[in-house]
């Protein structure tokens, strides 16, 4: 067993504590598919019978094993020039199955260097040859498999996923017939990562747990340690990261068995990569050591150390300096393994990786430059326009650092324009972002805005399918993603901005909730749709308060008139302390006095400035488009210094009128209403939940779960037994910036968010939906800045409508007493309420209710969505 600073096996028993988390590398999904993990071994007959063949064919052996070799090696275009010459002579010989087995190979080299019509023939040829011969034997059967593999990652990365999808399940029907057990597993493998980019995530983690069915039956060995290995880097990719360790662990114990120190030190790599999107970056770093002292060739030890020294500096951020002269022996170490590797991709990486770290230890900028012009240089020679966009980009970023803006941006237009060309939208979206921040500091108004504009739409092309399993070119959220939209609106919000830049500004601000929920889920599990405002509510308005490094922006949206904005001058940092100062000032024993001041200087921000439009448009229901802390905050409590916000308007909020649902089901509701009183797993009993639970009863038809009848298998078989409008849940939950931190509590289990819709959706046929879904007793965990958004996700995941919930855990008899006030004004005869109005109603029951007038009772329900 293998020598770590921390012993083996306490480091997987540590692992194995972990909690799931959001994947560090957020929206990255494979460009080169599985297909090409299992393509070398597929071959190996072809290439073995080659062997015997006469005398006559050993030129164009030699020439396909030099490719291979080219290939792996990160020299693709040298690889397509001699499996181009290979192709021709096995053309010249009349060797079908020769030259289909050459092109094959070829596609795949075209196919890395972002030459995709040279690739399309290259498989279109192959496939002409294939279906023009009949009663093909086992071998080419196994070949026309393999060549329709590749064309399915071909179709996928040109956008045509679901035929990619259908090309894969052909393939897997002819590795089946053929026998061939490998190229079988290697297509179910890429269907599952094209039902991942459809959306159909359930589908495949289905797939993938087929998958891995079928690899645990089968005998230890080489091939299932690789099999298994490629599964754990695919479970990695779509976001199950506890699943992928265990597989992956498992592909490290049999690699390690059989005495397979290559294999054993890539699967070592791959689970130091889990342990960094688990944020374990200690466990990590032992994992990157082992995996560099067990590396096969100097490559994989370079990606290890490259991956070490990353890691290293962001867990010493704020002390570069004594950082830099602890890591110094590493990174010289890097410099002398980098400098005699012949040029391929994968050192042109290394470079890249190398002169980042570099950049950030602050080391001479002259020398970081000569790493990067030399990557630049070598990309040009191996004609591989994506490591040259890439480089190119990266030497950009560092002249931009010293000011040497003119180069910088003429770096960052060709790496931009290299890579549209062989549509890199993930190196567009960064280089794009570049040049935008460098055109807005030339003053370059208008072109830096186009410049942010097509990031965002190489972003938007990304949501599913980042284009690379390789951590170099990753994308993190925080850093990478939502910058880009908050200096994007920054630029469009200025004085005398058109209708159409707030119409932008507008869109881009929704496109971020979108891209904040997905980040959230781990999944682009949201579809948008575009719904004007006018045509939903003609007495509601939308208002998007912004929050940005230097002020805070709102637009305001009023059915049949112009969209306005006003702005609000006070650095990021003052705003957030005056939010985060009414967040606590809603709490019991924090001075009334104050809470009033601070209520009224937010209300002064967001609604004083169009208080007038709002009284002459005749508005009664407010939709706010929540940013940032702001998610936090109940605006029913803002004051104007008279009445609270929810005295003069109903209230609603909305992730953005892009994913709003369909209507309201009129009819008398049918309601499933379940809940806990009693204390279960470390939580208080909620006595109050009894009188909640009846009071709804006489309002409503309701079945009704409560304590021991209230568990997971009970609530399931009721969802699925009959359609229900409403679903009241009088339960502990905790909504969570971390998806497994939000959950809701039954009497024998928690049910987690991204498990929740599999719960509600049993019963949502065609355009049935739950109109209403009531998370009473719920609460947001506690310290969580963005804990907002596991209310987001709750109403999101399920389904529902719309959805009522709190921002915290209050008083049970209070709570009792404004659902049953919420659910009388829903049932009354007239209904000529809608959803926000009956919970203004019930808000201002308990708010002229002197026991409950305090903010603390009534401000945090808050209804998410259709408020109709």
């Amino acid at each position: 067993m293998v020598s770590f600073p921390l012993k083996p096996r306490r480091i997987l028993a540590k692992i194995r504590l972990w909690r799931k988390s959001r994947s560090r590398w957020d929206f990255a999904t494979f460009l080169g598919l599985v297909v090409l993990t299992f393509l070398w071994v597929v071959a190996q007959p072809a290439i073995a019978r080659d062997g015997n063949s006469s005398a006559q064919a050993s030129e164009p052996i030699s020439l396909l094993q030099e490719g291979t070799q080219r290939y792996q090696a990160g020299q693709f275009s040298e690889a397509a020039a001699i499996w181009q010459q290979a192709t021709q002579e096995y053309e010249r010989q009349g060797d079908t199955f020769k030259m289909v087995q050459a092109l094959n190979y070829l596609s795949v080299a075209y196919q890395d260097l972002g030459q995709w019509e040279e690739a399309q023939r290259a498989i279109s040829k192959s496939l002409d040859y294939l279906q023009a011969q009949k009663d093909l034997e086992s071998e080419e059967i196994a070949l026309f498999a393999q060549t329709l593999n590749n064309q399915g990652s071909l179709q996928l990365a040109r956008g045509e996923t679901e035929t990619a999808l259908e090309t894969w399940k052909q393939a897997e029907d002819l590795y089946d017939r053929a026998g061939n057990e490998t190229g079988r597993l290697g297509s179910q493998l890429n269907q599952a990562q094209a039902l991942q980019v459809l959306g159909h995530y359930r589908r495949a983690q289905s797939q993938l747990e087929k998958i891995n069915a079928q690899l645990q039956k089968q005998p230890d060995s080489l091939l299932k340690a690789q099999g298994l290995r490629s599964l754990g880097r695919t479970l990695q990719t779509v976001g199950d990261l506890v699943q992928a360790k265990t597989v992956l662990e498992q592909s490290w114990r049999i690699s390690e068995q059989l005495g397979a120190t290559g294999d054993t030190g890539a699967t070592l790599f791959s689970i130091g990569n889990v342990a960094r999107d688990l944020q374990r970056g200690d466990v990590a770093l032992s994992y990157y050591q082992e995996a560099a002292k067990k590396a096969r060739t100097p490559i994989a030890r370079l990606e290890a150390q490259l991956n070490q020294l990353s890691l290293a500096i962001a867990q010493c951020r704020g002390k570069t300096a004594s950082c830099s002269t602890e890591l110094r022996p590493l990174l010289s170490e890097i410099k002398g393994q980098l400098i005699p590797l012949q040029p391929s991709r994968s050192t042109i990486y290394a470079k890249v990786n190398l002169a980042e770290s570099m950049m950030v230890l602050g080391e001479n900028p002259q020398n970081t430059a000569q790493w990067l012009a030399t990557a630049v240089q070598q990309a040009k020679q191996l004609h591989d326009p994506r490591s040259e966009a890439y480089a190119l980009t990266q030497l950009g970023k560092l002249y931009r650092q010293t000011e040497q803006f003119t180069e910088a941006q003429n770096l960052t237009q060709q790496a931009t324009q290299i890579a549209q060309t062989i549509n890199a939208d993930d190196i567009v979206a960064r280089s794009a972002w570049q040049m935008g921040q460098l055109l807005r500091q030339a003053k370059e108004t208008k072109s830096a805005i186009a410049s942010y504009q097509t990031s965002i739409n190489a972003l938007k092309s990304l949501r599913s399918d980042l284009v690379t399993v390789n951590r170099d070119i990753q994308f993190d959220f925080k850093e990478s993603v939502e910058p880009v939209y908050r200096e994007f609106v920054s630029l469009l919000l200025q004085p005398g901005a058109t209708q159409e830049d707030l119409q932008t500004a507008r869109e881009a601000i929704e496109a971020l909730q979108i891209a904040e929920l997905d980040n959230f889920f781990q999944e682009a599990c949201l579809t948008a749709h575009s719904v004007q405002i006018d045509r939903i509510d003609a007495k509601g308005a939308v208002v998007y308060p912004i929050i940005l490094r230097d002020r805070l922006e709102v637009i305001l949206s009023i059915p049949q008139q112009p969209l306005r904005h006003y702005t609000t001058q006070l650095p990021q940092e003052e705003l957030e302390r005056t939010f985060q100062k009414l967040y606590s000032s809603f709490y019991l024993g924090y001075s009334g006095e104050e809470r009033l001041l601070i209520a009224r200087q937010v209300y002064d921000w967001l609604i004083r400035p169009v208080e007038t439009e709002l009284t002459q448009s005749n508005i009664k229901t407010l939709v706010f488009v929540l940013d940032g802390f702001l998610q936090n905050l109940p605006m029913g409590a803002l004051y104007d210094g008279k009445q609270y916000l929810i005295e003069k308007y109903s209230i609603a909020l909305s992730p953005g009128l892009q994913i709003f649902p369909k209507g309201l089901e009129t009819e008398k509701p049918e309601t499933l209403t379940a809940g806990l009183t009693e204390a279960r797993q470390g939580f208080p009993a909620l006595p109050g939940v009894q009188s909640e639970v009846k009071q709804i009863s006489a309002e409503v038809e309701a079945k009704v779960l409560l304590d021991r009848e209230f568990t997971r298998s009970a609530f399931q078989d009721q969802i699925k037994a009959k359609d229900f409008n409403i679903v009241h849940l009088a339960t502990h939950g905790q909504f969570s910036s971390d998806p497994e931190q939000t959950f809701l509590l039954t009497w024998d289990d928690r049910i987690n968010v991204k498990d929740f819709d599999r719960l509600l959706r049993a019963n949502q046929q065609g355009d049935r939906a739950i109109d209403l879904l009531v998370l009473s007793a719920c609460q947001t965990a506690s310290g969580d800045r963005r804990a907002a958004l596991g209310l987001a996700g709750f109403a999101l995941r399920s389904g529902a409508r719309s959805t009522l919930a709190t921002l915290w855990s209050v008083s049970d008899r209070s709570t009792a007493e404004l659902m049953a006030e919420f659910y009388q004004q829903l049932s009354r005869a007239d209904r000529n309420l809608t959803k926000a109005e009956a919970l203004r109603q019930a808000q201002i029951k308990l708010l002229r209710t002197p026991a409950y007038n305090h903010p603390y009772f009534w401000a945090p329900f808050v209804l998410v969505g259709n408020w109709l």
